[in-house]
This record gives structure tokens, sequence and C-alpha cells, in this order.
């Protein structure tokens, strides 16, 4: 690999973006989601499962009495939570949120040991215990959502003292794990602290950074295994010896270059994968990165839901075999599809190539936020395809599956974690190149580069989802000579690209569309993405989806929910040749492109209620008409059923 052709995220602070969708999700995690989470965080949500994340941090610094509660690895809300605060005050000065957060990390770094220890797990109950668990205790994963949390507020405020706790935390690490022999030759249960390591290490430049993360990543799996050992030194039970996972339910049970299926519990695994695309960008390991790609393409292609879900089940949440993919008991952890997002984005830095663009949409706008409600205040750990709400009740293989989103979770990986994405959106959009600059996501705003020490900037205008229609507008001082890569979406099949009202020669490589001209000012692309609705089939091999259809009209993909079409979703067919009718509801839970089409049902007195089964063959139908909804705004209104793969007539 030669690391000159990588690509760079833009700064946050160099993109403003503006459009109707994202801004809109933006400014509720802002102004709603991060308040929320900061009173869930002191336990002053009523009705809410307690965090006693705060509260720890106070009684390990001495400020109160009392025992550690809640899960191992508690710590971690704060850190995600001040690392979307990071992001928010880097688009949004706010100095009440700031005072906020200053205060937060007084009390967090308070709770600092003299050796820089910082998990108040073990500082309550008993220091001599730590990294005796590294398998299942959480300690480095903590310590990873530290990092990324510091980084992100002293890159929005140049305020280091959590930094400079953080640091003096891993600089500790460091001299606890590593080759030498008077180290431990461990590595983390969960996985985070490999991509986080690679954000410390940006910001520091210091290379031994870098060596211990590539150490954790060379190190997992290797004979003999590290967490077999710590189980027999300290008698740790372990969980999954007698299931299918063993340690490959941590990514552990063999070395990473050579794992090509993704297995595990799905978030960990995620994190990984992120963190070997970083190393493998930063050290030129070509051989990490053909692991990187075998176990991406395993995994979206194989192993994820058309929401861009991934983990389908609930037990270790978790994969488990290709196109295993059930609709009804699914899993798919919203944290799991953020993971992937994490992951696509890497992957981009390494090879502009649009399979990793387009997963990343597919996620961004289905199975992501539909993990929270339209005002910002509950959420869903689970994201189903399928819900009926008295199985959810009184089936134990559906308990998982809620109808309706939670206040908040005592395990509450999942808000904390959408917060920081959204508030961050915009970097995820744009990368540079060289003389190119590529977009992958369109979002309308305005975003400021350099080329040859030319500085441009572009103003987007799009109402995308909803709208076919991209324009962008150049402005500079002097003409530039540089490429614009556009990404041809993969369900886009007809398009238009024109300059100054022109249709222009463009090259077409690995998915996007390349442009390169001297540009001047005032210089219009204009981008069309027809966006007809299309009926989506499963690879034949996902049983649970052979016969259905799913709907999707651009990016997004559709639901029928109870509220408009009733009940017993199950007795809906699609006719073979159906109409489809749309038009955008600026009244619809918030606003959105709502369907409608032709259906039919199955007829009511086909059901002798007093028969189980029926010697005959024949059904017949009566004409319904379907409303579909956007997946991501189900159960904003009354709880009911819902389902995405529907019966469709041959």
């Amino acid at each position: 690999m030669n690391s000159n052709t990588f690509s760079k995220h833009l700064q946050i602070n160099r993109i403003n973006v503006k459009d109707n969708f994202w801004k809109k999700m933006m400014e509720l995690a802002r102004t709603h989601v991060i308040p929320y989470q900061w009173e869930a965080l002191n336990d002053r949500i009523e009705g809410a499962e307690p965090s006693y994340c705060m509260q720890n941090f106070k009684i390990a610094a001495g400020m109160m009495e009392g025992e550690f509660k809640g899960f191992v690895f508690q710590d971690s809300d704060f850190a995600k939570w001040i690392e979307a605060v990071g992001y928010s005050l880097m688009w949004n000065k706010d100095e009440g949120l700031e005072k906020i957060a200053d205060g937060a990390i007084d009390i967090v770094c308070a709770a600092q040991q003299p050796d820089g220890y910082l998990d108040t797990y073990y500082i309550i109950n008993g220091l001599d215990k730590r990294w005796t668990n590294l398998r299942d205790n959480h300690e480095l994963y903590c310590l990873g959502h530290l990092i990324e949390g510091a980084v992100a507020y002293y890159e929005a405020t140049g305020k280091d003292k959590l930094l400079n706790a953080i640091v003096k935390y891993v600089d500790y690490v460091d001299t606890i794990f590593g080759p030498e022999d008077s180290k431990l030759h461990g590595y983390p249960g969960h996985e985070v602290i490999e991509l986080a390591l690679i954000k410390l290490y940006k910001i520091k430049k210091d290379k031994k950074y870098l060596n211990l993360v590539k150490y954790f990543i060379d190190e997992r799996g290797k004979s003999p295994l590290y967490f077999e050992e710590e189980g027999k030194k300290y008698n740790n039970k372990f969980w999954w010896e007698d299931s299918y996972f063993k340690y490959q339910y941590y990514q552990a049970g063999k070395p990473v270059k050579e794992q090509e299926v993704a297995e595990g519990h799905a978030v960990r695994a995620v994190y990984l994968y992120s963190g070997m695309a970083d190393v493998a960008r930063e050290t030129n390991d070509d051989e990490l990165l053909e692991a990187c790609k075998c176990l991406w393409s395993n995994m979206t292609k194989k192993q994820m839901y058309i929401t861009g879900g991934i983990g389908s089940s609930q037990y270790g949440e978790a994969f488990t075999y290709d196109y295993d993919l059930p609709n009804d008991t699914i899993y798919a952890e919203t944290c799991a599809s953020i993971g992937l997002v994490f992951f696509a984005r890497r992957m981009l830095e390494i090879e502009s190539k649009s399979q990793y663009a387009d997963i990343m949409e597919k996620a961004l706008y289905n199975g992501i936020i539909s993990g929270m409600s339209i005002d910002g205040t509950k959420f869903f750990y689970v994201n189903p395809l399928e819900v009926v709400p008295e199985a959810s009740e009184k089936d134990h293989l559906r308990e998982h599956v809620k109808v309706e989103r939670q206040k908040w979770f005592g395990c509450a990986c999942c808000p904390p974690n959408l917060a920081r994405l959204l508030t961050s959106i915009g970097s995820y959009a744009y990368t540079l190149r060289d003389n190119t600059i590529f977009m992958h996501l369109y979002m309308g705003g305005e975003i400021s580069a350099n080329f040859s020490g030319k500085s441009v900037s572009f103003d987007i205008k799009t109402n995308y989802p909803w709208e076919e229609s991209i324009d962008i507008n150049l402005n500079m001082k002097e003409e530039a000579g540089f490429e614009f890569a556009l990404r041809i979406p993969e369900w886009c099949r007809n398009y238009e690209i024109k300059v100054n009202e022109e249709k222009i020669n463009f090259s077409i490589i690995d998915g996007y569309a390349y442009i390169n001209r001297k540009w001047k000012d005032a210089d219009k692309i204009n981008i069309l993405f027809k966006m007809p609705v299309e009926i989506v089939r499963a690879n034949i091999n996902v049983r649970e989806d052979m016969g259905k259809v799913a709907v999707m009209r651009g990016p997004v993909v559709y639901c029928l929910e109870e509220e408009d079409n009733g009940p017993d979703l199950h007795r809906v067919y699609l006719k073979s040749n159906p109409k489809f009718t749309y038009e955008y509801d600026k009244d619809f839970l918030g606003g959105a492109i709502v369907l409608e089409s032709d259906g039919l049902v199955v007829k009511e007195q086909d059901c002798d209620k007093d028969k189980l089964y029926v010697y005959d063959s024949k059904i017949e139908f009566n004409e319904k008409k379907l409303k579909w909804i956007p997946y991501y705004l189900w159960a904003n209104r009354t709880p009911g059923e819902m389902i995405v793969w529907v019966r469709k007539c041959i």
C-alpha cells in the first residue's frame, strides 16, 4: 500500500451541514439527546433504568460514599457523552453545555489514581483486582471510549484537562501490556481501544501509541491464548465455553489475519475491524488489509440486513452463519450498525470504492436512525424487521424485540453512540485525496478545501433522500484544477450529471464519476439520481425471505405499520405488478415521502376458527390499499404490528 494515496476525511469544522434531513437530526442530538443523556447519566429520568455513571465517578473520587453500581463498563456512558458534546461544540458553540462538560470532567479526573489508572469499577472494588479479567471486565474498552471522548473535546475546545488525564492513563497501560517478558501479553475482551489509540496517535504524534494498538491486534488470538490462560489463573467463569462461539465470541479464537468470516459479538467485531483497517493504513500492512476486505465481504454480502443491521442473534448479540437473517427474532443492535459505519469510513480512507459508502448510506438512513424516536428521548437497542406485539410480550424468544422505544437502558451503549455519530455526521460525507474531493454521502451544506494552495468552497443544496437532484455551487477567488468524484449509489440505475447546465464526459471508476477540469468561480454541478420505487428481493439462500419482497425508494427502506394498514400484516400480499404513488408529507412525523400501493389481503372467511388446518389449497383475496412509511420512522405512533418483507404474488 502507498500511504500517499490514502484519503483523509474533512474535519467537522470545515463542513457546515445545512440540509433538512441531517441538520434536523444533528439539532435533535444537540438540543434534546445530549441534555437528556446528561440527565440519564445522573439518574434524573423518571421511570428510566438508573445509570449510576456519574455516581460511580463521585464515589471513586471520594466525593460521596457508596458502592459501585451498574455494569462494569458504566464509565463508557460518560465517555461517549463527552465525545458527542465535543463534536457538537465543533459546529455550535454553547457556553452552558461547555460549563456542564467541564464540571463533569473535573469529577472524572478527580477519580484518577496516582499511577494514572482510571476505571471506577476497580477503584471502588479494589485496585488489586485490576487486569485480572481482560476478557470480560471491559477495562480497556472503557479506556478506549475515554480516549475518543478526550480527543473530541480537546479538538472542539482546546481544553486538555481530560486529554492529559487520559494520556497519563494510556502511558501507564503501555507499561502493563506489550511483547516484553515483564509485561502482560493480553488484549481487550471488548474491542474499541484499537481505533481510539489511532486517534490519540494522530493528536500526539507519539509512535508508542501506534505500537501499542498494533500489538493488541497482532497478539489477538495467538497461541497460547491469553484469555484461556487468564481464565485458568484467576478462575474466571467462561460464559461461552459450551457455545459454538467459544473464543471467537471475542474474535480471539485465532489470529485476526486468519479470520475470514464475521463471527461472535457483532459490536466487538466491527470495532475490531475498524481498528484493523486503521493499523493497516498507518503501517502499510497489506496482509491485514486483505483480512479487512475478506471480513467486509462476508459481513455485507452474506450476514447483513437490508437496513444495514448486523448481528442477527439475540444469543450473544452475535453473527451466526451465512444468510441467517430472521426478521422477527432479529437482534441488529443499533451500536452494531454504527460500528459498521465506522468500519466503512476507514475502508474509504484506504480505497475510494463505492461499496463502502453504499453500505454506510444504507445503515445511516435505515438501521441506525431507527434506533431513536423523532423527539430524541426514546431508543431501540434492537431493530427488528417484523413485529407482533403479542409475540414480544408472550414469547421469550422474542421478548428482546420491543414494540416501543425505551426511555433508557441499564446497558446504555446505544443512545450515546447515536449521539456521537449524529453530531459528527458531516465528517462521513467527504474525503480528500491528493487533488480529488470525494462525495460519499449527499448532504446539503457548505464545505471548504484547498487544492494546490487554492481555497475552494462548495455550496451543496439538496432535499436528499426525498428529492432526486443535488446542486453544487463552487466559490473561489481564482481558477483551480482539481477532480470531483461523485458516488453513483448502488440503488440508482438512471442518473445524469451536468456542469453549468451541459452534459459532460466523466469516467466511472469503482462506482464514482470522476470529473477532472479547470474550475472557476460560480461553476455549478447538477446531479440527478432517478428514484423510482423499487421492489427488492433477497438472495435465495435467505430462507426467511423466500417469496417475499421489500420496498425501497432511493436509499430508504419502507415498511407497513398496523396504524395505517390494520392488523394481521402477515396476510398482506403485493400484486404481481404493483402500482406505487408517493408524495412528500411535511406533517408526517417531521416530514417524509410516504408511499401508497395496491395490494391484496387474504380473505377473513378463508379462516375457519374451528379448524387449524384445511385440506384446500385455494386462497382468496380482497383488494387492499397499502400505505408504506420509511422504516426508520416506525414505532413513533400507536404501538402495533410492523413488517418490512411482505409476500408477493407471482
